[in-house]
């Protein structure tokens, strides 16, 4: 088969199809926009000579400050998380008339090499798509936003430019990484010219093996904590080190927080087969057991924000409980005055992304539950016909929803709090002493009157665990949950053309 051929043939289809195309280059181009500006912070030159000066042009101190970059671009890294789950809920748009068209295709003598190539090329086409208009997007930004204040500072990094390979890596190493998954996750995959089958050995339910990943990746960043406690100001800490222990525990743990979500949905399913006896609750339970890992892929990009969520709540904390120790320490020596209020001001950006993850989750969430709605249509239709009531099937796919949900929610929110617990395990001010002045400003003033009226005060070294964020922590679940229910809710609204007696004849 010829290229041009490979590529018609791979964006053509009906306007699910297309739907999916869009959504895929869509959740492609935020994937590369985040990626973008990760690396443009990255890009900020330090001065020569001094690596810890501060880049006086930008108004922010995340982009002054070179120790506060880092952390700025694995912010803006991890917001890829979510929009990468996004985009694998977006390339199952539409996936059972997907298969008719490839099983046509092979019924038309296409080989099976062939139409796995198909399903690869429009996934690469369609995030080269996204990335490259992501690419525009970021240099026509750099125009529009590069005016600086009357002050002459800018308020993001548009003086700055990544290298072109690293701007080639993202244009083109997205598009190439979303067709390697695909064709991985085509390996189990058959393609008939009578439809496509999916080889799956399967006999019992999943295990609770994911409890072990999330107990090394917990173990990772507490490791990392003690590593990074244990060094003192005079002495910089192994930076490899501490990198590849937090960025791999945390995806450990994410990802045995994603695949534990399998295993609960199963466990869910099980108990609600033995003890519901309401037809909605048993319809729900049997599903839950057919497909326990659909929690799994239904789920993921909300809980990876929930975990990101929770983790920031766990760094509030810190920083709380720091200034209150800073205040109470300043007291004691007349001082009005607690920790640098940055920090906290920061967490409200970080918030806000967190807020921003959770709705790329949602939307990710909603592709999902349309598509499971449209996926099971002739089932769903079938027991419409047999005289099973639409509220029923409503009430039986908000249950399957919401019940593996919430246990998978509260996982991750002590999955999240823990990982941030690890490397923050406690506010600390050490010991020191001050001299101070009682007497008036005029006679402190004096270098040989103030030495009547000071007296020496010795403040102790403190040590203090943060409480638990409970606030933060139950807006966070409860957000997460009403997300849950709102994308379930709209969802329905396709259940009723979706559950025609004409879907009888859909092949």
């Amino acid at each position: 088969m010829r290229p041009g051929t490979l590529l018609r043939l791979a964006l053509a289809g009906t306007r699910t199809d297309t739907a999916r195309v869009l959504l895929t280059a869509l959740s492609a181009a935020l994937a590369a926009a985040a990626a973008l500006a990760a690396l443009t912070v990255l890009a900020i030159p330090e001065p020569v000579g001094d690596p810890y000066a501060e880049a006086e042009q930008y108004r922010n101190a995340l982009l002054r400050e070179p120790g506060l970059r880092g952390g700025t671009a694995f912010a803006l890294l991890l917001l890829m998380i979510p929009v990468l789950a996004l985009a694998g809920q977006c390339a199952r748009l539409g996936a059972p008339a997907r298969d008719r068209r490839l099983a046509a295709l092979r019924l038309a003598g296409a080989t099976p090499g062939q139409v796995s190539r198909l399903a690869v090329l429009e996934t690469g086409v369609a995030s080269l798509l996204g990335t490259l208009a992501a690419l525009g997007i970021h240099l026509g930004g750099r125009v529009l936003l590069g005016r600086p204040d009357a002050r002459g500072r800018l308020a993001l990094p548009t003086d700055v430019l990544p290298a072109p390979g690293a701007l080639a890596a993202v244009v083109l190493g997205l598009p190439v990484v979303a067709a390697l998954a695909t064709a991985v996750l085509l390996r189990r995959v058959t393609t008939s010219p009578l439809g496509v089958t999916r080889r799956v050995n399967r006999e019992r339910g999943p295990r609770p093996w994911s409890a072990v990943l999330i107990a090394t990746g917990l173990a990772a960043f507490a490791f990392g904590g003690l590593t990074l406690r244990s060094f003192d100001d005079a002495t910089d800490p192994p930076v490899g080190l501490l990198l590849g222990l937090f960025a791999g525990g945390g995806l450990v743990a994410m990802a045995g927080v994603v695949t534990g979500t399998g295993w609960i949905s199963y466990s869910v399913g099980r108990l609600l087969h033995r003890h519901a006896r309401r037809p909605a609750a048993l319809l729900a339970a049997g599903r839950l057991m057919a497909d326990p890992w659909a929690g799994s892929r239904t789920f993921a990009a909300l809980l990876a924000a929930v975990i990101f969520g929770a983790g920031a709540a766990g760094l509030r904390a810190y920083f709380v409980t720091q200034d209150e120790i800073e205040r109470r320490q300043n007291r004691l020596v007349g001082i009005d005055e607690g920790a640098n209020p940055f920090y906290l001001s920061t967490m409200n950006l970080v918030d806000l992304a967190v807020a921003v993850a959770v709705g790329i989750a949602a939307a990710g969430l909603l592709v999902a539950v349309v598509e499971g709605i449209v996926a099971r249509r002739r089932a769903y239709a079938a027991l419409v016909a047999t005289g099973v009531p639409r509220g029923t099937l409503a009430r039986s796919i908000v249950w399957q929803s919401v019940l593996p949900a919430v246990p998978a929610i509260a996982l991750a929110l002590g999955v999240g709090l823990f990982l941030a617990r690890g490397v923050f395990a406690g506010a600390t001010r050490g010991s020191s002493s001050y001299e101070v002045c009682e007497a008036s400003a005029d006679i402190c003033a004096d270098a040989v009157a103030r030495q009547q009226h000071t007296r020496i005060v010795h403040t102790p070294e403190v040590r203090v665990t943060p409480d638990v964020p409970l606030e933060h922590l139950a807006l966070l679940g409860a957000g997460a949950l009403a997300a849950v229910l709102v994308t379930v809710g709209i969802g329905l609204l396709f259940l009723r053309a979706s559950t025609a007696t004409e879907e009888l004849r859909t092949t």
